[in-house]
């Protein structure tokens, strides 16, 4: 019976994709003396909000995600950032592979949000492991044999990814900008103001609005 154990080793923001992604670097482990032909792994990653310290500042940007800070004893549970996976090739022993992340800047998704609104320090992350690995079936005998096995459902680890990567990879390919979803509808009526007001662009659009809200700006 062989076995995989898996470490997560670091993160980093790619450039050149064609959609934000970052890159965790990820070392694999087969102890037992088998060799792997491939893997066909996944990964599910979860954030742990409730392991790591906030600064007063964060509270405001953090409320709809968590509420009150009064409740986040309650409210700070972990919940799902996304889901990704490759085709791991073949190795023996030990092998270090870059496992890609692909991030959107919808700040409808919960992760998003979360990962827009902490500014600084580390964000907690939990990788659960899964998929199916072939290997050799005889550890005496690396060219002869074939089995396949699941990957163990307990091979979750954790790291601790600087918020700066995350923003890294934003900033790449949306410099100083983001994106907010809105219906059709309150598109159409913001164009209408748009054109009445003579307005460039969205930016200068939503400034006017806060303006006339009573909002800073």
């Amino acid at each position: 019976m062989s076995s995989l154990d898996f470490e997560v080793l670091g993160a980093r923001a790619q450039p050149y994709c064609a959609v934000p992604t970052i890159m965790f670097t990820i070392r694999i482990t087969e102890a037992s003396g088998f060799y792997v032909h491939a893997c066909a792994l996944r990964a599910q990653v979860m954030i742990e909000p409730q392991k790591r310290p906030y600064k007063v500042e964060d509270h405001d940007r953090l409320w709809e995600l968590f509420d009150d800070p009064k409740r986040w004893g309650q409210t700070l549970k972990p919940f799902l950032w996304c889901h990704t996976g490759l085709i791991v090739p073949r190795f023996d022993g030990t092998t270090e592979i870059e496992l890609p992340m692909v991030c959107s800047y919808d700040f409808e998704v919960a992760g998003n949000k979360y990962l827009h609104s902490v500014r600084d320090g580390d964000i907690p992350l939990q990788f659960l492991f899964a998929g199916t690995f072939f290997t050799n079936g005889d550890s005496d005998s690396p060219n002869h044999g074939f089995a396949a096995e699941p990957v163990g459902w307990n091979k979750d680890r954790t790291f601790k990814m600087p918020a700066k990567v995350w923003r890294d990879a934003m900033d790449m390919y949306f410099p100083n900008s983001g994106w907010i979803r809105a219906r059709k509808e309150t598109i159409d009526r913001l164009t209408k103001y748009k054109v009445s007001k003579c307005l460039p662009n969205w930016e200068d659009t939503i400034e006017a609005l806060l303006k006339e809200a009573g909002e800073d700006v």
